[in-house]
């Protein structure tokens, strides 16, 4: 073995410091990032009765620009030196979607305030093709008599439902969400409401058991 001499190895690096960044240097290094949400033909004129309501809490609660663009038919949104979250741009995306898709001004702004709730959409020939009175019949089992059938979804599931044509969105947390699909594919594959009632309400006492 051979004893290196001590003079020729190479000198110990030290790891590099850097101060600390403030505050005020982080947010100037941040650029500034836009976002467009396409809004449907059928929700411009809704979007502009309810322009107050959905402006407001995304310019006071996410500190975002935002404008309403009737040209391209869209919100844009982008981030501002009073932009504190880095996930607000998405956030408030996500409320102008919901709100596109067809969720009311006060469900929608849930989004906002919760962390947990996500949206999901999907068609009824994804879960089975039907065509002319089959599909309406369909419709009519997920709606129900005066809409009761979707309340009651709502309500058991603790989620907010969209029946949009043959689309349907629903938004909450990904648990009753899942509880909320199962039941509209059961009633889509024909189960009957009362069937469908049924297993809504064993699900709920045992998210009720858990709660406790």
């Amino acid at each position: 073995m051979i004893d290196a001499d001590p003079s020729f190895l190479a000198p110990s690096t030290s790891a590099p410091t850097f101060p600390p960044l403030s505050a005020n240097a982080e947010k100037t290094t941040l650029k500034s990032e836009t976002r467009r949400i396409p809004i449907p033909p059928h929700r411009m004129t809704p979007l502009k009765k309810d322009w107050v309501n959905i402006f407001g809490p995304l310019t006071e609660i996410l500190g975002l620009q935002v404008r309403m663009n009737v040209q391209r038919r869209c919100v844009e949104a982008r981030t501002s030196k009073h932009t504190k979250d880095i996930g607000a741009l998405q956030k408030g995306a996500d409320f102008v979607k919901a709100y596109a898709l067809g969720f009311d001004v006060n469900d929608a702004i849930a989004l906002l305030r919760l962390d947990d709730l996500y949206l999901d959409s999907f068609e009824i020939k994804d879960v089975k093709t039907l065509h002319g009175d089959h599909l309406s019949r369909a419709i009519g089992r997920i709606a129900g008599q005066d809409g009761k059938t979707k309340f009651t979804i709502e309500n058991t599931s603790r989620t907010r439902i969209v029946l949009a044509d043959t689309k349907i969105h629903i938004m909450g947390s990904f648990q009753n969400i899942k509880v909320a699909r199962d039941a509209i594919v059961s009633l889509i594959l024909g189960s009957p409401p009362g069937k469908v009632y049924a297993g809504l309400r064993t699900v709920s006492s045992r998210m009720k058991q858990r709660a406790i």
